[in-house]
């Protein structure tokens, strides 16, 4: 077994022992590997130890390993990062989940670029959930219209909510916030979208994430170790 494949034995082992603690039923929450920096041949190794979801944020070093792991047909590709208007075609066409949906003008763009023999691109609206300045994501008040609107769009299904929760914040302050994604999903599927995931959890906070009811958890460092961004 490779340091790599350990690690993520070793983050499988962590989200499991957090399903067990909050009383969730294990595999309930779905485990994003985040290798944004990467190189596809990392990638490869995870994958080859069980992992078959991967967060990409951006998008023209993600599509060069999508050319590099063309040979993996299983793999599952989740934008995690923003998507420029000049980049949304390339989107479209390879991605299998857009999290960070916080303009109704992308939304648009990706329904309309989405080819026609493919399934629905499964899109998450990003929440700026502490209200951070350097964030992006729509304010809390404003993610359930935009969620409403999006979902009725073709090519496209609204699968729930995302947020990245405040670096800095307590344990407290993060429990609020992650209530408050919480309690957003409630208020979209009143609303009579049939949303299901809340994606919010990171290396940092997943334990905390996850007994606050997320269903995905995006962890990069913890698999593949710290990012060198030159």
């Amino acid at each position: 077994m490779t340091m790599l494949q350990h690690n993520y034995q070793s983050v499988c082992a962590q989200l499991a022992d957090a399903e067990q603690r909050a009383g969730r039923p294990a595999g309930s929450v779905r485990l994003v590997a985040v290798s944004k920096t990467f190189p596809a041949a990392d990638i490869r190794e995870v994958y080859m130890a069980g992992q078959r979801d991967f967060g990409e944020n951006y998008i023209q070093e993600w599509f060069s390993k999508t050319e590099e792991l063309a040979d993996l047909p299983d793999i599952v590709w989740h934008v995690i990062g923003q998507v420029q208007s000049n980049k949304t075609r390339i989107v479209a066409q390879r991605a299998h989940w857009v999290h960070t949906v916080d303009k109704l003008k992308t939304a648009q763009r990706l329904s309309a670029q989405r080819p026609p023999e493919m399934p629905p691109l499964q899109v998450c609206i990003e929440v700026n959930i502490a209200g951070e300045v350097n964030k992006h994501g729509v304010p809390p008040e404003e993610a359930v219209a935009l969620a409403c609107e999006v979902a009725k769009l073709p090519n496209l299904t609204v699968r729930g909510l995302m947020c990245v929760a405040e670096a800095a914040a307590d344990e407290e302050e993060l429990r609020r916030q992650f209530e408050r994604m919480q309690a957003l999903l409630d208020e979209l599927q009143a609303a009579g979208v049939a949303a299901d995931v809340l994606s919010m959890g990171m290396s940092a906070d997943m334990p905390l994430a996850v007994a606050c009811g997320a269903t995905h958890v995006r962890i990069g460092s913890a698999i593949f170790g710290r990012r060198d961004y030159g």
